[in-house]
């Protein structure tokens, strides 16, 4: 049986509780996993508190000497992780094997980055009687960072979270998906092994309704950083409130897809096939809202409709696998609803709409109007392809932006400056010009307006966000 990790040791849960973990592709029981109490969480942050105290006086090179250790380690059991990942996940071993690549260039990149990181200095004079005084910033950790990490992309995420917390000298409790915590488990083992101290690097598991809730309203924490839905997001950022725990919040998206009337239609459907099928469809940022001018609609359908015809979806740890299956056969059913309910308003199935179990075939819908949920806030969390026509740029613009969400969103066209037009004029967090919404490098600051989320990740922001900024004043210094 897996365990929990606090204090520095693996642990059950006090009274014992467990959950299975299954293979979502065949329903077999992996492992299970301790169901954590709230006796446990009250431990992990009282341990971590203690734990951190320890790590942030290690000098920031010997952190980050630890960091590329654990790298090493990551990379000298890569296989196992990525068989680990996709038989826990319904993720192709191919796309598992990627994400476990992703590791390196995150750690190390954050660990640079920190090195780098340096204060400012406001000069002697600068404002009137302050002729005499020196002012300069440092940073310092927020403490113990509490990193709720959802269910498609934990190691990915685990990356973005727990190395700029760790560099920046914070603890950090990791709380996977409940669905899928065993990857992360051995990750969090392998920060051990690699030399961070006991109770900066922890994990709890359960249930996101008790043991994530109990994490994040517990006064003690500098900071909680949550990938999920905007619904979680929500109930986080009440809870912390009452405690003024800063919160970065990654939620939801609708991205929109759009394609201008000169576009390379090729290129466009080329697209579609990483920017929606990636990962069974699981992505925040996946493009989700198709918006195709009217003269190229049927052009792009039918090839688009082709070209999903080619992917392989099957076993998950089966080499010829290209697409996977969903998280769980509850979220295959939950997508099968979703597309019942756009064809009960008016939607067409071209392909696809069919579910065995938790796999769910790669689906297109054709005759989508804007009016139509799907073409508004429905984030559909699965292979679906809704198709909506227009014949202005601003009516596309204006169909894009009449969702809640804003993460992310993409155009394709020919004409540069059309693009930028387009580009500037949607309210979203990052645009991709002639590329899908599905684009993440590891240095961009990636997060969204409006309902998708609060703050931004990635090598250039993040070290900020797990810091405090203190100013130290040298006054009348110079006499």
């Amino acid at each position: 049986m897996a365990k929990m990790i606090i204090g520095g040791k693996r642990v059950d849960s006090s009274d014992k509780a467990v959950i299975e973990v299954t293979n979502p592709a065949t329903g077999d029981v992996i492992d299970t996993v301790p169901a954590a109490t709230k006796t446990d969480v009250d431990r992990a942050v009282h341990e971590a508190i203690v734990g951190q105290k320890a790590w942030a006086r290690v000098p920031l090179h010997k952190r980050g000497d630890v960091l590329n250790t654990f790298v090493d380690l990551a990379l000298a059991h890569k296989e196992e992780l990525a068989r680990i990942l996709s038989m826990e996940t319904g993720k192709p071993i191919i796309e598992a094997r990627i994400e476990i690549d992703n590791i390196p260039t995150l750690f190390r990149g954050f660990v640079e980055k920190a090195k780098h990181l340096y204060g400012s200095v406001i000069p002697n004079g600068t404002e009137p009687g302050q002729e005499h005084t020196i002012q300069f910033t440092v940073r310092e950790p927020v403490g113990v960072v509490a990193c709720i990490i959802p269910f498609n992309f934990p190691c990915d995420l685990f990356d973005q979270k727990v190395a700029p917390s760790l560099i920046m000298g914070n603890a950090a409790i990791v709380k996977p998906s409940t669905d899928n915590p065993l990857t992360l488990i051995r990750l969090c083992e392998l920060l051990m092994e690699a030399g961070v101290p006991d109770g900066a690097i922890e994990i709890i598991t359960g249930r996101g309704s008790t043991v994530g809730s109990w994490l994040c309203s517990h006064p003690d924490l500098g900071l909680i950083s949550l990938t999920g839905s905007t619904a979680v997001g929500i109930e986080t950022a009440e809870v912390a409130a009452k405690h003024l725990t800063p919160c970065a919040l990654e939620l939801g998206g609708n991205d929109a897809f759009i394609v201008l009337e000169d576009a390379d239609v090729d290129l466009a459907v080329e697209e579609v096939m990483v920017g929606r099928m990636y990962n069974t469809g699981q992505v925040c940022c996946a493009s989700k809202r198709f918006i195709v001018h009217n003269a190229r609609k049927e052009e792009f359908t039918k090839k688009l409709v082709d070209r999903l015809g080619t992917l392989i979806q099957g076993d998950p740890q089966d080499e010829r696998t290209t697409i996977g299956c969903l998280i769980s056969e509850k979220a295959a059913i939950g997508v099968e609803e979703q597309v019942n309910k756009t064809v009960a308003q008016g939607a067409k199935i071209l392909l696809g709409g069919t579910r065995r179990g938790a796999f769910y075939d790669p689906t297109v819908l054709a005759d989508v109007r804007p009016g139509m949920d799907v073409a508004k806030d429905m984030e559909i969390f699965g292979p679906v392809v809704p198709i909506i026509g227009f014949d202005t740029t601003e009516e596309a613009v204006n169909i894009a932006n009449a969702s809640m969400f804003g993460l992310s969103g993409c155009v394709f066209s020919r004409n540069i400056n059309e693009a930028m037009k387009v580009a500037s004029s949607l309210e979203c967090g990052g645009v991709v010009i002639n590329g899908s919404s599905f684009f993440r490098s590891c240095e961009m600051p990636f997060g969204g307006y409006k309902m998708s989320g609060i703050g931004n990740e990635g090598i250039m922001c993040s070290l900020e966000e797990v810091t405090e900024t203190k100013t130290i004043v040298l006054k009348n210094v110079l006499t």
